[in-house]
């Protein structure tokens, strides 16, 4: 697997120096990414230089080259992602500092028990007076973790941090992990459950199939907050903003094209569902798993072979976690590829692109962290009781509607991407009469 190693490196201050760095990290084929001067001597520059290498051992050896070079000192070299874990990601802190004797009185004795008095009488005074409405659970039980399989919920903690993290910057919204440690879906709906008075939403996060699907339909039937999986539903609704880009490039209306699905799994099925809602004219899947999970035809996804998928779609989308499945001897001349399968595609966009593909991109296009954000904050901005499909499709709409030139989907860090997902979510909420005003936080 493809890895970040950052190595910090003293450099003599003279012309040329960083070419030779840069000459035996190309020597190497690795790939330079950020270069940051740390200290600029008159004798020695301080840089650190991030490079992705294929593994361990390759960075291990580029580290070798590098301080084989006549002057230059190898500080240290790391992996980036630890370096960026080290410490956890999260902390909680207050709004505002507690800085005197009345406002400690305010915050705490004796003034917090008038609020509490005033929540106890009438309960729909916490979305205003605590942080609950504008706080989400993120919830996992670790058996189902981007491409690592089933790990465990401690093991899975990086990830919710790193929801957590954009749920903060993207959205204003407190993200707090929970990690719940069952594999059974009775325990691990009643464990939220008993912790859902905590907060105002419930994200729902890397649960293997099909219990993720019983467990998200029960805890929607059973608390009147939104609920979502994000695996499902946010990757569906960045996937359908995809699909609807890539219509728009080919000059085509959804409502005149067939997408294939390959993958029914957590999110090829919350893909495959969400677009024939949107109004594909036809949705045709395949899943080299065998796991339907009894749901397709309901949801209007016609399971038929490989073979006959890629004869009749226009546009194929696989989330099927098979590196290489689909060969170049499949693609139809014109037809869209869209491979999502991380960190190898189902076939890389080049290779489908030289056997005629019209149009190709694998995950790296495709991030759902440009839609679970924005969707959650429209959700509690409204008050809303549950996240429809309604609000799914208008949130694809608007990624969709924001893409530029020949990206499929926005960049995920501009803001601009993530209040207009709100925007639309809202909008649909208060459309649909999902929206409760008196529910809706204060300070979002």
């Amino acid at each position: 697997m493809p890895l970040d190693v950052t190595y910090k490196l003293q450099v003599p201050h003279k012309p040329g120096q960083l070419q030779k760095v840069a000459a035996v990290i190309a020597d190497h084929k690795g790939l330079i990414g950020d270069i940051v001067t740390i200290h600029l001597g008159r004798e020695l520059t301080d840089r650190e230089i991030t490079v992705e290498v294929r593994d361990p051992q390759h960075g291990a050896e580029l580290a070798a080259s590098l301080s084989g070079l006549e002057g230059v000192r190898l500080v240290w070299h790391h992996d980036r992602a630890f370096l960026r874990h080290e410490g956890g990601k999260l902390r909680t802190e207050a709004v505002t500092p507690v800085r005197t004797p009345q406002e400690m009185r305010d915050v705490y004795t004796p003034g917090v028990a008038r609020v509490c008095s005033a929540i106890a009488e009438n309960p729909q005074l916490a979305a205003k007076f605590t942080s609950i409405g504008r706080t989400v659970a993120i919830c996992t039980n670790g058996s189902r973790v981007l491409g690592l399989g089933d790990i465990g919920p401690v093991a899975s903690m990086p990830v919710m941090e790193g929801k957590a993290v954009f749920y903060s910057q993207f959205a204003g919204i407190s993200a707090v992990p929970v990690l719940v440690d069952t594999k059974d879906v009775d325990e691990f709906v009643e464990t939220v459950v008993r912790i859902a008075p905590s907060f105002g939403g419930i994200h729902l996060e890397d649960i293997s199939a099909p219990e993720c699907f019983e467990i998200e339909r029960r805890l929607i039937e059973r608390l009147g907050v939104p609920v979502m999986h994000d695996d499902v539903h946010g990757t569906a609704v960045v996937s359908v903003a995809a699909v609807l880009t890539v219509c728009r490039a080919l000059g085509r209306d959804l409502g005149e094209v067939t997408v294939g699905q390959l993958g029914l799994g957590a999110a090829g099925y919350g893909i495959a569902a969400l677009v024939a809602e949107a109004g594909a004219a036809a949705v045709v899947a395949f899943d080299p798993n065998g796991d339907s999970h009894g749901r397709a035809g309901e949801a209007g996804i016609e399971v038929t072979t490989m073979d006959d998928v890629f004869a009749r779609a226009d546009i194929v989308v696989a989330t099927t976690g098979r590196p290489g499945l689909i060969t170049p001897s499949m693609v139809r001349p014109g037809q869209a590829i869209l491979a999502l399968t991380n960190p190898i595609a189902e076939i890389d966009p080049d290779a489908a692109l030289a056997a005629g593909a019209g149009f190709a991109a694998d995950g790296r296009s495709v991030n759902n962290v440009i839609g679970y954000p924005g969707i959650f904050r429209g959700a509690l901005l409204a008050g809303a009781d549950r996240i429809t499909s309604g609000m799914k499709l208008a949130a694809a709409r608007a990624i969709s509607e924001l893409t530029e030139g020949d990206d499929l989907v926005p960049d995920a860090l501009e803001a601009a991407v993530h209040t207009r997902v709100a925007e639309a979510v809202h909008a649909a909420a208060l459309e649909e009469g999902h929206a409760r005003p008196d529910q809706a936080p204060s300070g979002l």
